[in-house]
């Protein structure tokens, strides 16, 4: 582990303060790629714990896992016109097979080989509804073909110029499910069963609480009927999406012809979803959870779960503790616990619970030779709290712990959204709410449907609708008034300011 700085405090530049968690607990770096990150194992570890997670919820939905090409014609983009308009400046590009060395001996430079140019133009994948709705074209005969449920692990390329670790960066890993179904009434069903998915994961995973939505049509996902979203409130009380399920219509099926074969004998159009979350999670993950001292996990997410530290002074104290340790972890480990033990000599035990606890490692036990001579174990939580646990029984207590750190995180994390959410605003409480020293939060208020209302609030605030919210989320009363022009409201909407 490299050696451990100072974080910035929270509260002094939240900012500062994200990278310097994110990087204290080695969860990704900064890649030689201008706009890239490289996720270090610890970081790529949570990732895989939550793709192991919602593979299995997507399994159990019905859903099978396939892959497709990372290369897309660039004409395939051309043939839904929102869907091109939509990523158009985000678009990378081949344009050519091979590479050609040029100049003197010496002065060597590398360039495109002209002779090498491609006919057409490949798109590198900013997402695949193109390509798999072209192969759905080939698969998709008949209504016995329905519904197709696929979902596909893998990487996305969107070029960006302002990049954050996690948060949005040129290249990010993702899943992107795409379903095909008969009628308009399955694919709705489809894409509001996957934002439940997502809700359920959020939420029982990651401890953190979403309000789901629709999206206004402003925000909605270019080529979609409807798009509805998750959103997260952070500790700077600024909003994340952190996923998407879009209803596709049939947009897609006819621009790539996706027809099947009725039961009665006559030719329909298929009607499409696709849905995604991606490592943008891990970042809501850090900065709803984490404090001055580091990365806190969520005990289902983490790494490692619990770290024992032996404590000696002598080689005979090291036999002794290390021996009881290395029993403790064996317990803990065939339990399904991820468990490590730190028998380092060249560290002091002080700054391994530095270290452990900037890793966001949920409970440490400590074991020194009093310990052993008391049949126990002290046991530290990273949120807070101390205390001796014995040895027998200590895998119950362990769990326990785990379950009550992971409760605990997400009431917390719900309190302090519901803290910073306010209901029924006027115009100057909405502007004072988000332009005030506590940085804003979701404000929920009518909304008259107007794009010239959203474009004057962004300009004015900074704050954009997050979602029209589900039924669960909605205030007891319905607004009856735009809370920014006064006309009749269409919906109740939350604002925020978001990244």
């Amino acid at each position: 582990m490299a050696q451990a700085q100072k974080i910035t405090p929270r509260t002094q530049d939240f900012s500062e303060w994200y990278n310097d968690v994110v990087m204290q607990a080695e969860l990704a770096d900064y890649s030689p790629v201008r706009g890239c990150m490289v996720i270090r194992p610890h970081g790529y570890r949570i990732w895989e714990l939550m793709q192991g997670a919602l593979d299995d919820m997507f399994r159990a939905t019905g859903h099978r896992n396939a892959y497709f090409p990372l290369f897309i014609p660039m004409s395939f983009l051309a043939k839904e016109a929102e869907h091109v308009e939509g990523f158009a400046k985000e678009v990378a590009l081949v344009t050519h097979t091979r590479l050609k060395a040029t100049g003197k001996a010496g002065v060597q430079a590398v360039i495109p080989d002209p002779a090498s140019e491609l006919e057409e133009p490949l798109v590198v994948r900013p997402t695949s509804e193109t390509i798999i709705y072209a192969m759905f074209a080939k698969w998709i005969q008949s209504y016995r073909d329905l519904p197709l449920l696929l979902n596909q692990w893998c990487n996305i390329v969107r070029w960006q110029f302002r990049t954050r670790l996690f948060l949005r960066t040129t290249e990010f890993l993702w899943q992107e499910g795409h379903t095909a179904h008969a009628t308009e009434a399955e694919a709705e069903a489809e894409a509001r069963q996957m934002l439940g998915v997502y809700r359920r994961f959020q939420e029982e995973w990651m401890a953190m609480p979403v309000i789901t939505g629709k999206k206004t049509e402003s925000e909605k996902f270019a080529g979609a009927l409807r798009t509805y979203a998750l959103e997260a409130l952070m500790q700077d009380n600024k909003a994340l999406q952190t996923g998407t399920s879009h209803n596709l219509g049939q947009n897609f099926a006819k621009a790539f012809n996706v027809q099947y074969q009725t039961a009665t004998g006559g030719l329909e159009y298929v009607w499409n979803t696709s849905w995604g979350v991606s490592t943008r999670m891990i970042g809501g993950l850090v900065m709803t959870h984490s404090d001055d001292n580091g990365l806190v996990a969520p005990p289902k997410l983490a790494p490692v779960q619990v770290v024992i530290v032996p404590i000696w002074k002598s080689e005979e104290e090291r036999g002794q503790v290390l021996g009881v340790g290395g029993k403790v972890k064996d317990e803990l480990a065939h339990a399904g616990v991820r468990v490590e033990i730190d028998a380092r000599d060249s560290v002091k035990p002080g700054a391994k619970y530095f270290e452990w606890e900037a890793k966001g490692v949920p409970l440490r036990l400590e074991i020194g030779p009093r310990d052993v001579a008391a049949g126990q174990a002290v046991a530290a939580r990273r949120t807070g709290g101390k205390a001796p646990v014995k040895l027998a029984g200590l895998l119950a207590a362990v769990q326990g712990a785990l379950d009550e750190i992971q409760m605990t995180l997400f009431t917390t994390a719900q309190e302090r959204c519901e803290a910073h959410t306010i209901r029924g605003v006027t115009k100057q409480q909405f502007v004072d709410f988000m332009k005030g020293p506590g940085g804003g939060g979701f404000a929920y208020g009518g909304f008259c449907g107007s794009g010239e209302c959203e474009t004057e609030i962004k300009q004015q605030t900074g704050a954009t609708i997050r979602v029209l919210p589900d039924p669960e989320f909605r205030s007891p009363e319905v607004p009856k008034t735009c809370m920014w022009c006064g006309k009749p409201s269409v919906a109740e909407a939350v604002w925020a300011q978001a990244y």
